[in-house]
Parts: structure tokens; sequence; C-alpha cells
């Protein structure tokens, strides 16, 4: 006789829950062989930033920074395995309304996927593998619902599915059809045309907790609205120049290889940097020059915008007239001396210096259009955020941050006015007067500038600020604001106990 009980809602909801992961699992391990964006919790992603007001997403990036996309992935997936154990309980005894929720999901989500720009019918793929993949489990777990052993089968097998497919994507990422880093990791940049100068012999103070005059690729600031980081196949990337020019042109990355090649030491900087943030690096950069490539497409001089577009349909504007003011703006392919990472861009950027990256710094970069500011509205732009501006002045304290011992104690940091430079920087400790601290060898004001300031400390609590001065001579202002709608200010501020 056989006494083993019906499965009872609490293990419905269990099956649920795991035939939804698994179901996920083999959805994004579809998306890692052609499409990684097309991922079904990346497709959702990219829908809720699209469509969430604009007064929740500011109140959400001030309140959680950069974590805002791992958070909200994260919530997205937490959420969708909720649902799936809830559907799970209701497959007990409603199957057929069970059976339309997890199709109406599948649907969801291809719809999701469809909608994000630069991605094919086939985008709607990985979401139906998913919902067909849960809806098959739930099935088989409804015909071994009487089997105690049957059932730990089922829990078991579609963990280890799960668990194989989420390792199969990782692998496909980096590997299968979907991976580029074999592609990046092959090509061997040329040699500069035109080569940096370099700053001089005291570029770093090489202080401890100092940040170094170039950060290192991996340690580089990381700011945009991709949720999963495009995977270009150099071969058949392309750009495209566009709008208002006398002549379409189009180049392959290796018409830009064949190019007058371009090395810069430039300082980039996110606008939602708060005062005293580390949303800001220095870098060497090596490209060809924007403004010479323009050119050859025959600008309308009516165009004062030019839109750059990401291969995910990421936009900004840039006026016109800074692109070709003679500064060192750049169509980048490389990155301190290797190709450029495939988080900030590979193969190809922009690098202008001098404003901030919402209004400048596209990655991925397919297209650039010549436009006008009256016609079209960049990403950022339609969310609130200003037109253009220039990089405000600021600086920061690197060392000490919280404690120091009794005696000289060096203070040190960096400051940075991209395209006007730094021509002085100030340190108060508590109420004293501002005294001037030593300044780092620069070559050009492009970049930020170290500086330091040997403090004789006294035990006890002290406040120490500093300030910065521009190469045009405008002290660094006290008023505080926040990143919206153009960049923080302020003065940077730490409070530090002496013992």
């Amino acid at each position: 006789m056989n006494t083993t009980q019906p499965a009872s809602p609490r293990a419905w909801a269990v099956a649920g829950l795991v035939a939804t992961l698994a179901g996920l699992a083999l959805g994004h391990l579809a998306a890692a062989f052609f499409e990684p964006r097309s991922a079904p919790l990346s497709a959702l992603s990219d829908a809720v930033i699209a469509v969430v007001p604009l007064s929740v997403s500011h109140w959400f990036i001030e309140l959680v920074g950069t974590a805002d996309k791992p958070l909200l992935i994260a919530g997205l997936a937490i959420g969708t395995a909720v649902v799936g154990g809830a559907i799970g309980r209701l497959r007990r005894t409603r199957p057929w309304p069970a059976r339309a929720a997890i199709v109406l999901f599948g649907l969801i989500g291809a719809a999701a996927a469809l909608t994000r720009p630069g991605l094919g019918l086939a985008a709607a793929v990985p979401s139906l593998i998913a919902a067909a993949a849960a809806l098959v489990s739930l099935e088989w777990w409804s015909r071994r619902r009487s089997e105690d052993a049957s059932r730990r089968g089922f829990l078991m097998v579609l963990g280890g599915v799960g668990a194989a497919a989420l390792g199969a994507s990782w692998w496909a990422a980096r590997s299968g059809p979907a991976g580029i880093e074999a592609q990046r990791d092959a090509l061997t940049l040329p040699e500069p045309d035109a080569p940096v100068v370099e700053p001089g012999p005291v570029a770093d103070f090489e202080v401890e907790g100092l940040s170094p005059y170039r950060v290192p690729n991996g340690d580089f600031y990381r700011i945009d609205t991709a949720i999963t980081v495009p995977r270009i196949d150099v071969d058949t990337w392309s750009l495209r120049v566009h709008g208002m020019v006398d002549r379409e042109l189009t180049f392959s990355f290796d018409d830009l290889l064949g190019r007058e090649l371009i090395e810069r030491d430039i300082t980039l900087a996110c606008v939602s940097n708060q005062v005293g943030g580390d949303l800001v690096g220095n870098a060497r950069w090596l490209g060809v020059s924007l403004a010479d490539l323009l050119a050859e497409a025959g600008p309308d001089p009516a165009a004062d915008q030019l839109v750059s577009r990401s291969t995910d349909g990421w936009t900004a504007g840039t006026p016109t007239e800074l692109v070709f003011d003679g500064r060192d703006a750049l169509i980048a392919i490389g990155m301190n001396g290797a190709p450029l990472p495939i988080d900030h861009g590979w193969p190809v950027r922009l690098v202008i210096p001098g404003l901030y990256g919402y209004v400048s710094a596209t990655k991925w970069l397919t297209e650039l259009e010549l436009s006008t500011f009256d016609s079209y509205n960049a990403y950022w732009i339609t969310r609130g955020w200003s037109t253009p501006r220039p990089i405000k002045t600021q600086s920061r304290i690197d060392t000490p941050r919280s404690k120091a011992s009794s005696g000289t104690v060096v203070v040190a940091g960096v400051a940075w006015a991209q395209h006007r430079g730094i021509s002085a920087v100030e340190l108060r400790v508590d109420d004293d007067p501002w005294v001037p601290c030593e300044l780092s060898d620069v070559s050009t004001g492009d970049t930020w500038r170290q500086w330091k300031y040997e403090w004789d400390a006294d035990g006890g609590e002290h406040t120490l600020t500093v300030r910065a001065t521009d190469g045009e001579g405008e002290v660094q202002t006290s008023v505080e604001q926040g990143v919206i709608p153009d960049g923080a200010t302020g003065l940077h501020s730490v409070t530090v106990t002496v013992g």
C-alpha cells in the first residue's frame, strides 16, 4: 500500500521557485551565446529603468549611488523567485491559471527585450526559453507529486541544471560566440604617432593612500546605464558619421588603426560624483582625433550638437564648438597602454576633456550624428539633467581619512578642473588660515593634479578642509550643491583623530 502523502502547498511553492530559477539560468545561458543584453533579468532591468519616474530614479541614485544596477537586478531576481513560488503553489489546485501565469511572464520578458535598442526579434528567445523550462519543470513535478524520492530527485536535477546553466553562461560569455576577450587580447596596439608629453619627474608623490597620477584600468571608476556590458565583435563593428553633414561616412576598426594615433593623459569625471567622491580618474588614452574625422564628413555650420550613440542605444550630446576648439577630443581605442577594457567601451569610446561623462564619454561607440540641441535631447537630458556645462573645480583629501599619529603628518589628495588646470591648492586645519600645498608636475590642464602638505599635528580631533584654484584663477566655491542637475559643489572636509 502507498503511504506517501500528496505534495504539500509548501512543497509546490519550493518546486515553483526552483523551476523558475532553473528557467532563468537557462534563459541567461541562451542569451550568452548570441546577445547577453537579451537575458531575461537584463531586459527587465533595462525596461524598468526606461519607465521609472525621474523623481524615483534620482532618489534611488542618491540613496545607493553606484550600487543601483546590482540592487535592481537582485531585486528583480528575488521578486521573480517569489512569484515563481506563488505560481508553484497555485499550480497545486489551479493548473491552467498557473500555466497562463508562466506564459505571461515569459511574454513580458520577451517584450522587454524587444523594446531594447539594437536588438532584433531573436532577443525574445531567452525569455521564452526561460518560461518554457519553468513550465515543463512544473509539469514534471506534477507527475511525481506522490513520490518522495522523485520529489527530491526533481529538486536535485533542477538545481543541477540551474547551476550548470549559470556556469555555462559564464563560460559562453568569455569563450563562446558572444565572448570577445580573446579577440581583445589578440590585439596589439600600434605605437602612437603623436606620443603624450610626459608630466615631469614628480607627477606622483608616492604617498601611501594617495591616488596615483594614472589609475590602473582595473581600479578605474565605471559609470554607465548598461545592465549587461555590450560585447562587440571588432571584425563587424563600424562607426557611422551622419546627420547634418555633406557626406555620410562609415569607418571600420582597421580604418581607425590606419589613421594618425594620438596619445594623451586625460582625467574623466562623472557628473554624479559627490564632493570628495571617487567617480573620477586619470588615464593615458590612445585614439584618433575626433575633430579631424568629423571634418571629413563636412559638418553643417548650423549643427551645434554632436550626438554620440552607443551600441545599446545610449546617447550623449556634446557642443560641436567644443569638439572643434582645439582640445584633444579623441575617439579612443586604448587605455593605459592596452586595448580598451570591455567595461570601459571596447572597442571604441569617446574621450573629451573638460566635460562630464554624461555629455561626452560614450562607450561602445557606433554612431556620430551632427544635430542641434533644439531638435534632439540625449539620454540624461530627458531625465532632468542639465545641458552640457564645464566640469567644476574640485579637490579631495585622500589621506589621512580618520586617524593619524601626532607629529608630522602628510596630508595629500588630488584636485581637478579639466581643460583649465589647477594652479593652486590650499589646506585649512580647523579654523586656522588657509595654507598653500605643494603641487605635483603636470604637462596639461586636462589631468588631475596631486597635492600634499606636511602638517604638524597636535593630539585631539581636527577638521581638515581643502580647496583648489583653477588655471584661470577661480577659487573653488564653498557653496554646497548636490549632483543634480550639473554636478556637485562644496569643499571636501575630513575629521581626523590624532593620538
